[in-house]
């Protein structure tokens, strides 16, 4: 079995040490969704939502989180992030919005939880906005998407 990188010898939670890692470029993408009532998704769609811009203000917010993932994950490195790229799609045809990340870094270790991040904080924001409307509303399908850079090298989910 393979020994867990957050543990150590005494079975003791840490955070992994990086210093002697190379410095490579890093990248990491993550997916999610809102879905909610097809009401609530022409409310977003035409700016009436009582609360605001929705999809703005997730977009915000969710470039925020990102930068602050250290602070909110315990054992999560502070990162120099260089790009966050948040893209918030309406999806019609199964009443929902898409949220879409990408960070990237020059770094020892990877933008995975940042871009997870993102997204999770994004569609959170969108369910704050929006619950006034419709309790209904399901977060999911959060998930990463593709990785490059480190030991690891390059992962893509191919579905």
């Amino acid at each position: 079995m393979r020994k867990l990188s957050h543990i150590n010898n005494n079975q003791q939670v840490e955070m992994v040490d990086v210093t002697a890692k190379a410095i490579t470029n890093r990248q990491a993408k993550a997916r999610g969704s809102v879905t909610m009532e097809k009401a609530t998704l022409n409310l977003i769609e035409k700016g009436q939502m009582t609360k605001g811009n929705v999809l703005g203000a997730a977009k915000i917010a969710g470039i925020m989180a990102a930068k602050k993932t250290g602070e909110l994950i315990p054992l999560c490195h502070p990162l120099e992030i260089t790009s966050v790229r948040l893209d918030l799609e309406i999806d019609r045809k199964k009443s929902r919005v898409v949220i879409e990340s990408e960070v990237k870094t020059t770094g020892k270790t990877g933008v995975e939880m940042e871009a997870l991040t993102a997204v999770s904080v994004a569609a959170l924001t969108i369910y704050d906005m929006c619950k006034v409307a419709d309790k209904k509303m399901v977060i999911g399908e959060i998930m990463l998407v593709e990785k490059t850079g480190g030991k690891s090298g390059t992962f893509k989910r191919t579905q």
